[in-house]
C-alpha cells in the first residue's frame, strides 16, 4: 500500500464535494460542439443541476470575450451580432459578459469606453435555472464560432483639445435640430452648415498634425449597417464617409462596415451618418404614406429604391459643402492625408470587390429618395468596397 487514499468518483464528484469544472465541461461537450437541440437540452440540463457551477460558468463566458477581443472583435461588434442572430435576452447577457471582462481588462482607450458605456442593461434572472443555461449555452455557442476580423487601433493619436470639443458639440447639435425639425429646407440648411463645420474641423486638425513632431497617422472603426435594405445604407455610409476624407470597406455577413481614417473624420463620418440615417428614416415614412394614400402597395420596393436614391445622391452635396472649406495651398496636406488612408485601408483589407446595388425598381421610390436628398442636402459615390 502506497497509503494513498482512494477516491470514489461518480457524477462529476470526488467525496460528495461536487466538481463545478467537470459539470460545465460536460455541459460544453455536450451542447457547444454539438449543435443539435438534444445537445443543448442535455447541456442546459447539467447546469440546472447544479447550482456551484454558475461561477465557473460566468468565468468561462468571460474567457470567450477576452478571446474575441484577441480576433479583433470590439464590444459594439459583439452586441450587434447578438442581436441580429439572437434575442434580446442574449444581448443583456452578453452585455452583462463583457461588464464583467472589463472590470480584469487592460485599458482600451476612449472609443472603447465610450462602447463599454452604451451596453445595454444586464439581465433580469427571472427565468427558471433550465431556460437561463439554455440561453447562456446559445450565447456561448455563438461566441466560440466568432471568426477573426481586422484588428482596428484603440487609441486615437491624439486627444481631443476644448476647441475641437466645442466644435464637435456644435455639429452635434445642428445635427440633432435637423433630426427633429418638420421643414425640410431647415434641415437641409442644418445638415450643409453641419458638413461645413465638419470639413473646417477636419483642415484644422490636418494643419495641427502636419506641424506635430511625430504626425498623426489613420485609424479605423466598426459601424454598423443594419437591416432592412442594408446595401442601400452601406451605400449611404460609403458616400459620408468619402466626403469626409475616409473609405468604407462594407462586411454583409456580419452586418458593418469598416471605415478608415484620420481620427476626426472617423468620428464627422459616424456623427453625419447617424443623423443621415435618420432624415432618411422620416422621409420615406412620410413618402410612403403618401403613396399608400394613393393607393400603392409596394412598399418594400419603394423603400429600398428610396434609399438608394437617396444614398446615390448624398455624397457629391456633402462634397460640395466640404471642397467650400479647402483652399489651394491645402491640397498638398490633403493629398499626403488621402494617400495615408488608402495604405493603411490597403494593408488592412488587400482584397475588396465592388457589387452592384440590387432590387432598385421602383421608379417612384427613387423619385422620392432622390428629391428627400436634394431636400437634406446630400449625394454620392456608390461604390461599395
Amino acid at each position: 500500500m502506497d497509503g494513498r487514499r482512494p477516491l470514489s468518483v461518480r457524477r462529476g464528484t470526488i467525496d460528495g464535494v461536487t466538481s463545478t469544472a467537470s459539470t460545465v465541461e460536460r455541459a460544453f461537450r455536450a451542447a457547444l460542439y454539438d449543435d443539435t437541440d438534444t445537445g443543448l437540452d442535455t447541456g442546459a440540463s447539467l447546469l440546472a443541476a447544479d447550482p456551484a457551477a454558475d461561477a465557473e460558468l460566468a468565468r468561462r463566458g468571460e474567457d470567450f470575450v477576452a478571446t474575441a477581443w484577441q480576433r479583433g472583435w470590439q464590444p459594439a461588434d459583439v452586441v450587434r451580432l447578438v442581436r441580429r442572430e439572437l434575442d434580446e435576452a442574449h444581448v443583456r447577457l452578453a452585455a452583462a459578459l463583457i461588464r464583467a471582462q472589463a472590470g480584469r481588462d487592460r485599458p482600451r482607450g476612449r472609443r472603447w469606453a465610450g462602447q463599454l458605456a452604451a451596453l445595454p442593461a444586464g439581465p433580469e434572472r427571472t427565468a427558471d435555472r433550465f431556460s437561463h443555461a439554455t440561453a447562456v449555452l446559445e450565447l456561448y455557442r455563438l461566441l466560440l464560432r466568432l471568426p477573426a476580423l481586422e484588428p482596428l487601433e484603440e487609441e486615437p493619436r491624439r486627444a481631443h483639445g476644448p476647441a475641437a470639443s466645442r466644435m464637435l458639440g456644435r455639429i452635434r447639435a445642428l445635427l440633432a435640430k435637423a433630426e427633429a425639425t418638420g421643414y425640410p429646407e431647415e434641415a437641409e440648411a442644418l445638415t450643409a452648415k453641419a458638413q461645413e463645420l465638419m470639413a473646417r474641423h477636419s483642415v484644422d486638425e490636418a494643419l495641427l498634425a502636419a506641424e506635430a513632431p511625430a504626425p498623426d497617422a489613420p485609424g479605423a472603426c466598426r459601424i454598423g449597417v443594419e437591416p432592412p435594405y442594408e446595401q442601400a445604407k452601406a451605400v449611404l455610409l460609403d458616400a459620408v464617409a468619402t466626403a469626409n476624407h475616409c473609405r468604407a470597406v462594407w462586411n454583409e455577413p456580419l452586418g458593418f462596415s469598416t471605415v478608415v481614417g484620420f481620427e476626426a473624420d472617423l468620428e464627422a463620418v459616424d456623427m453625419l451618418y447617424t443623423s443621415l440615417l435618420v432624415q432618411a428614416t422620416h422621409a420615406m415614412t412620410k413618402a410612403e404614406a403618401a403613396q399608400r394614400a394613393g393607393g400603392r402597395k409596394r412598399t418594400k420596393t419603394f423603400r429600398q429604391s428610396f434609399l438608394a436614391a437617396y444614398a446615390h445622391r448624398v455624397g457629391d452635396r456633402l462634397a460640395a459643402a466640404a471642397e467650400s472649406q479647402v483652399t489651394r495651398d491645402l491640397l498638398p496636406v490633403l493629398a499626403t492625408r488621402e494617400t495615408a488612408v488608402t495604405g493603411r485601408l490597403e494593408r488592412m483589407f488587400p482584397e475588396t470587390t465592388t457589387t452592384r446595388l440590387r432590387g432598385v425598381s421602383d421608379a417612384v421610390g427613387w423619385t422620392e429618395g432622390a428629391r428627400a436628398a436634394d431636400r437634406a442636402q446630400v449625394e454620392a459615390r456608390p461604390r461599395l468596397e
